[in-house]
C-alpha cells in the first residue's frame, strides 16, 4: 500500500536522515502508528458477540463493524499520494492519526449500531493513509545503508499487530466492555502525533496543487459502498425479493461499469485499472482476492463460532485465533529468501493448497473439540501464509514494468482489503442459511427425542425447560455444520486460487516494488 503514495510525494533536498536516540524515537512513534491502524482491522473480531449484544443487535449485523472499516480502509488508500502532495507528507500524516484518534473515540461512546458503523467508516478513512505514509517515511528517517531496517520494522509491525488483536480484543471485551477496544487507541495516538509532530518536521514535503479525479472517485465509492451495504443488508431483506435491495444492486452495477469507463479514459485516474493488461498480475490479483476473502472470512466467523456456539470467551477466543501469527512471523524470511532460487509459482501455490488443507482440517470440528484441535489449524496455516502473500505480491508486481509498479501495488492492495470485507460479508450469510437448511434436515433425523425429553423431565425440568434445551442442542448441531460447510467452501476458494497461479507467466526477474 505503501508504494501507492510514493510516486506522488516530493521530498525537499535539505533533510538529513536520523541517528541514535532521536532515530529510535521517531521508529518508534511511526511502527507504533502502522501497529495500531492494523490492529483494528483485527481487534474487534473475538469482539463483535459483545458488541452485538451491548447494542441489541444480530452477531450478523456486529459483523458490519469490521468490514465498514475494512472498506472505507480500501477506499482511502488509492487517494494517499494525492493527499500527501497537496497538503504534506508529515501534516497529512499528524491529521490522519489525529483523526483515527477522535473516531475511535466516537467508536467507544456510541451506542447504536448505525452511529457505530458510521464512526467505524470515518476511522476506516482516517487511518487507511497511515500505513503507506508510515512506510514512506521510516524509509526517510534511516541511513541509505541502513533502510532494510526500516522497512523490517515496518514489516514486523505488520505482521504482529494481526497476532495481538484478538488476543487484546478477548482480554478487553471479557475483563472490561467493548468500548474500551478503541478507547486503548488514544494514548497510542498521543505519542505517535506528538513523536511525529515534534521530531519529523524537517521530513515535510512541499505542497504541491494536483489534480483529483473527483468524477472516478464518487464512482468508486458509490460503486463499492453499494455493493458492501448490499451483502450486509441482503439476509435481512429477502435479497432480491426487496426492492432496496435490487435498487442497491443496480446502483452498484451501473457505478461500476461508468466507474471502469472512466478510469480507462482519463488522464489522471485515481486507481488505474490500464494495469490489467497485463496477464500475469491480472491473475496474481484474482489468486490474491480470492485468498484473501477465503482466508478472512475464516478468521471472522471461527471467533462467531466459538463464542456463541462452542461455549469459548472472547479470552479464549483470541488466544486460540493469535496463534495464526506465529509461524506467519518466522517464515517471513524464508518466503523473502526462497523468491529468487525457485520458480515463485511453486512456492505460491504450495502456501495457498496449505491453507485449502487448514480449512479442511477445519472442517473436522465438533462441538466437543479440545484447545490444541483449535489451535492447531491456525498455528499451522501460519506456514503457509508468507508464501502467499509476499509471493503473489511479487508476481503482481514482477508482472509489471517499473514504471506501472506503483499504480500496481496500490490497486492490489486495494482490491485485498476489499476482499476481505466482501469474503466475510458473503461467509456470514452463507452461514446463516447453511445453519438453517441443517437445522431442517435434522429435526426430522432426530432419533429418541421423546425419550430425552422424558429423561429430561424425569431429572427435574420443566416440560418447557427440555424443550428449549433440545432446541438448543439441535441450534448447536445445526450452527456447527453450518461453519463446517463454510471452512469447506474455504478451502474450495483457496484451491481455484492457486490453480490461478499457474495461469501467470514465470517472470524472469523479481521485483517488490518501489518501496522494496
Amino acid at each position: 500500500m505503501a508504494s501507492a503514495a510514493a510516486s506522488a510525494v516530493s521530498t525537499p533536498a535539505g533533510p538529513q536522515p536520523l541517528s541514535g536516540v532521536k532515530l529510535l524515537a521517531a521508529a518508534f512513534a511511526l511502527a507504533l502508528a502502522n501497529f495500531v491502524v492494523v490492529l483494528d482491522s483485527t481487534i474487534a473480531n473475538v469482539s463483535v458477540p459483545h458488541i452485538a449484544g451491548g447494542l441489541a443487535v444480530s452477531p450478523t449485523q456486529g459483523t458490519w463493524v469490521i468490514t465498514s472499516y475494512a472498506v472505507a480502509d480500501a477506499i482511502s488508500v488509492p487517494l494517499t499520494g494525492w493527499l500527501a502532495a497537496r497538503f504534506g507528507t508529515v501534516r497529512w500524516f499528524i491529521v490522519s492519526i489525529v483523526g483515527f484518534g477522535i473516531f475511535s473515540f466516537l467508536c467507544g461512546i456510541s451506542r447504536t449500531l448505525d452511529a457505530l458503523i458510521l464512526f467505524r467508516v470515518l476511522q476506516g478513512l482516517a487511518g487507511g493513509p497511515l500505513m503507506p505514509l508510515s512506510q514512506i517515511l521510516l524509509l526517510r528517517i534511516f541511513p541509505k545503508e541502513k533502510a532494510g531496517i526500516g522497512l523490517a520494522i515496518w514489516s514486523m509491525t505488520t505482521t504482529t499487530a494481526p497476532i495481538l488483536g484478538p488476543i487484546l480484543g478477548g482480554l478487553i471485551s471479557d475483563n472490561w466492555s467493548w468500548p474500551w477496544i478503541f478507547f486503548i487507541n488514544l494514548p497510542v495516538v498521543a505519542v505517535c502525533a506528538f513523536g511525529v509532530g515534534s521530531m519529523l518536521g524537517a521530513f515535510e514535503t512541499k505542497k504541491a496543487k494536483m489534480r483529483i479525479d473527483i468524477v472516478g472517485l464518487i464512482l468508486l465509492v458509490l460503486s463499492v459502498g453499494s455493493f458492501q451495504v448490499m451483502l450486509d443488508t441482503g439476509r435481512e431483506h429477502d435479497w432480491f425479493g426487496s426492492a432496496w435491495i435490487v435498487m442497491l444492486a443496480i446502483v452498484a452495477a451501473i457505478s461500476f461499469a461508468a466507474f471502469l469507463i472512466w478510469e480507462l479514459t482519463d488522464a489522471n485516474p485515481v486507481v488505474n485499472v490500464r494495469v490489467f493488461r497485463f496477464r500475469g498480475f491480472s491473475f496474481a490479483t484474482v489468486a490474491i482476492s480470492l485468498g484473501f476473502g477465503a482466508f478472512f472470512s475464516q478468521v471472522v466467523l471461527t471467533p462467531l463460532w466459538l463464542q456463541q456456539v462452542a461455549g469459548y470467551t472472547a479470552t479464549e477466543t483470541g488466544f486460540i485465533v493469535a496463534w495464526i501469527g506465529c509461524f506467519a512471523v518466522l517464515f517471513s524470511p524464508l518466503a523473502a529468501g526462497l523468491l529468487t532460487k525457485i520458480d515463485v509459482r511453486i512456492t505460491v501455490c504450495a502456501g495457498i493448497l496449505w491453507m485449502a488443507l487448514m480449512s479442511i482440517l477445519r472442517a473436522r470440528w465438533n462441538t466437543d473439540v479440545d484447545y490444541w484441535s483449535l489451535a492447531l489449524p491456525h498455528l499451522l496455516q501460519g506456514m503457509g501464509m508468507p508464501f502467499f502473500f509476499v509471493g503473489l505480491t511479487a508476481l503482481a508486481l514482477s508482472s509489471v514494468p517499473a514504471k506501472d509498479q506503483t499504480s500496481a501495488a496500490g490497486l492490489m492492495s486495494f482490491l485485498r482489503t476489499l476482499s476481505g470485507a466482501i469474503g466475510t460479508a458473503i461467509a456470514t450469510t452463507a452461514w446463516d442459511d447453511a445453519s438453517r437448511v441443517s437445522r431442517a434436515e435434522l429435526v426430522p433425523a432426530l432419533n429418541g427425542a421423546a425419550e430425552t425429553m422424558d429423561k429430561m423431565q424425569n431429572a427435574g425440568l420443566t416440560t418447557e425447560q427440555a424443550r428449549a434445551a433440545l432446541d438448543r442442542l439441535v441450534d448447536v448441531q445445526a450452527s456447527t455444520l453450518g461453519v463446517l460447510h463454510i471452512f469447506l467452501a474455504a478451502g474450495t476458494v483457496f484451491v481455484i486460487a492457486a490453480a490461478a497461479v499457474w495461469l501467470i507467466p514465470r517472470p524472469k526477474t523479481i521485483s517488490m516494488g518501489a518501496s522494496h
